[in-house]
């Protein structure tokens, strides 16, 4: 694959649902996604920012084959995973990968935390307990754990050891694209710098690509090389991080920016003289 062409080119996407009315002649559908196009280039971090109910957690699940498809292509080097049918290939599943917001939901309470690692390379061929235990101590070992976490379960660790994991689960299977959703949001301001920093460190090591997806714009933009913003569906503003953080175009991305915290007072400052010139701007054109 040359370096000009993406990795994953995601095209007019759409995700409709059905939706139940209280009588059966009811059934109406709902578009979540509507006509979303972006691409992600290998080694590159796509961030995808909106409010909760936007419709950027329903396009990480398309892109990971969890939702379907209802119009648009989702192509992934060169091949269209959108029409592969009911059945996702494992050299798809293996490729892209996921990180969720909650690690404590996808692991087993009763099995320690080495298992969740070794069962994924069991699942995708790999065999012998020795070579298993192997790649998840190295994948440990990435993602800043030792091997004795291996052995441990998850009500003995903290959440960012537990995120640690998570991310150590997509990594040992050496993907090329890793679904970030919410990943560090449930964690404290301190972990989630660690986390967000060893996410950039593995890409600069691995070349992997990120879509990370978040409400939060501070981790958008301390991660992504581009942003992509989402209201209600579509796809209203992308563009480099710059771009959208120093020239946001659309009136919802200024909106977003005006109304999102600011962690140092300097910032707090600038934004609020920003506020007060656009007013005073609007003011004087009446």
């Amino acid at each position: 694959m040359s370096d000009t062409q993406p990795l994953l080119d995601v095209r007019d996407l759409r995700v409709d649902y059905d939706v139940a009315g209280a009588a059966a002649w009811r059934r109406r559908t709902l578009t979540v996604v509507k006509g979303v196009s972006f691409t992600i280039a290998p080694g590159e971090t796509y961030g995808l920012v909106g409010e909760s109910g936007s419709g950027k957690s329903t396009t990480g699940r398309a892109i990971l084959r969890l939702a379907d498809v209802s119009g648009g292509s989702v192509v992934f080097d060169g091949r269209d995973v959108a029409g592969l049918g009911r059945r996702t290939p494992l050299s798809y599943r293996r490729d892209v990968q996921a990180v969720y917001q909650d690690p404590v939901a996808s692991l087993n309470p009763r099995h320690r935390v080495g298992k969740a690692v070794t069962d994924t390379l069991a699942r995708h061929g790999l065999r012998g307990r020795d070579k298993q235990r192997f790649r998840a101590v190295e994948a440990f070992e990435q993602v800043g754990l030792t091997e004795a976490h291996l052995s441990r379960f998850p009500s003995e660790m903290s959440g960012g050891q537990l995120q640690r994991v998570a991310i150590a689960r997509a990594l040992v299977l050496r993907p090329r694209l890793v679904v970030c959703d919410e990943a560090v949001s449930a964690l404290d301001l301190s972990t989630q710098s660690q986390i967000l920093d060893l996410l950039t460190n593995l890409q600069a090591a691995s070349g992997v690509s990120y879509l990370f997806i978040t409400h939060d714009l501070g981790v958008v933009r301390h991660v992504s090389h581009r942003i992509g913003v989402l209201r209600q569906g579509e796809l209203v503003e992308q563009g480099t991080t710059r771009e959208i953080f120093e020239a946001p175009q659309h009136d919802y991305t200024k909106a977003l920016l005006a109304a999102s915290p600011a962690a140092h007072p300097a910032g707090r400052e600038e934004r609020r003289a920003t506020r007060v010139a656009r007013r005073a701007a609007t003011a004087a054109a009446a």
